[in-house]
């Protein structure tokens, strides 16, 4: 199962294993956008109008991911601006057609942002296809803390782990690294695109997908460092170097309208890593 040929059931239905082995037969041609959970850019008075995740996937996502999930949720219900109020995020999914994933963090951030089995588990109860543990700025999370949280959690959704960027922790971000978040239990890891973060050269970042690889986890390319909002002219030179290092899906971060990154770059993204045919199937579902 190709996560290319699911129609906007099949990929609200999607979560766990499933979700990670359909990125993996998707032979790196897999979009993900995140979103700020407490957004609606297009939305005028925050009651009405369209959330940022209706828009991202309206331009071809087939993930999305909620930033800041503690801005919208008391631990029970979420409040969308632009939506309203949805008892779970199953009903998310299903409204938008998309799988959804979650951001939790092991650093100091609001309890309900936390990375901890209690959390994981009610948004995963909730409808949570993919739990992503990652780093905000000013956070002070670390690769290692991401390791440790990862060796605690187990729900039944997936579990992507790693960096974006540069935030939180200061630290290299190398292969051992990277491996050693497999081996704490992601079925997923996170490695900034090279040209998107000082450091990660293209043989450093073509060594750390290997490393994941061979332990049988899957790969998300992030651009997580407001490049996200570059002309699009930056896509071709981002998106052909992601394939060429062998990851299998490509993250589009949240800085450019407030809460979420452009859209047309996200467009542009995805017809130069699987084509317009893919792409304007995935729109019209």
């Amino acid at each position: 199962m190709r996560i290319l040929d699911l129609d906007r059931t099949g990929l609200a239905a999607l979560r766990g294993p499933d979700l990670s082995r359909a990125v993996a037969a998707s032979e790196g041609r897999t979009m993900v956008a995140e979103v700020f959970a407490d957004r609606a850019a297009l939305s005028f008075d925050g009651r009405t109008g369209v959330h940022n995740a209706e828009l991202m996937a309206a331009f071809g996502a087939d993930v999305i991911v909620l930033n800041m999930i503690d801005r919208v949720w008391d631990g029970t219900t979420f409040r969308f601006p632009g939506l309203g109020e949805l008892g779970s995020l199953t009903e998310l999914a299903e409204r938008i057609g998309r799988p959804i994933g979650v951001n939790l963090e092991p650093g100091t951030v609001p309890e309900l942002r936390k990375a901890t089995q209690d959390n994981a588990q009610r948004l995963a109860d909730a409808g949570a296809a993919l739990i992503v543990l990652t780093a905000n700025p000013s956070t002070d999370g670390s690769l290692d803390g991401m390791a440790r949280a990862t060796e605690q959690i187990r729900t039944e959704a997936a579990l992507w782990v790693g960096k974006m960027h540069h935030a939180g922790h200061p630290e290299p971000i190398t292969a051992a690294k990277l491996a050693n978040l497999v081996d704490a239990g992601a079925d997923g890891v996170i490695l900034p695109i090279p040209g998107t973060l000082p450091g990660v050269t293209r043989e450093a970042a073509t060594e750390a997908v290997r490393a994941v690889h061979e332990k049988g986890a899957v790969v998300m390319g992030a651009i997580g460092t407001s490049q996200e909002g570059a002309h699009t002219d930056v896509v071709p030179q981002l998106a052909l170097l992601a394939k060429e290092i062998g990851v299998d899906a490509h993250h589009i971060g949240d800085c450019f309208l407030p809460g979420m990154g452009d859209p047309e770059l996200l467009y542009a993204y995805s017809v130069a890593v699987r084509g317009r045919r893919h792409t304007w199937v995935r729109m019209a579902r």
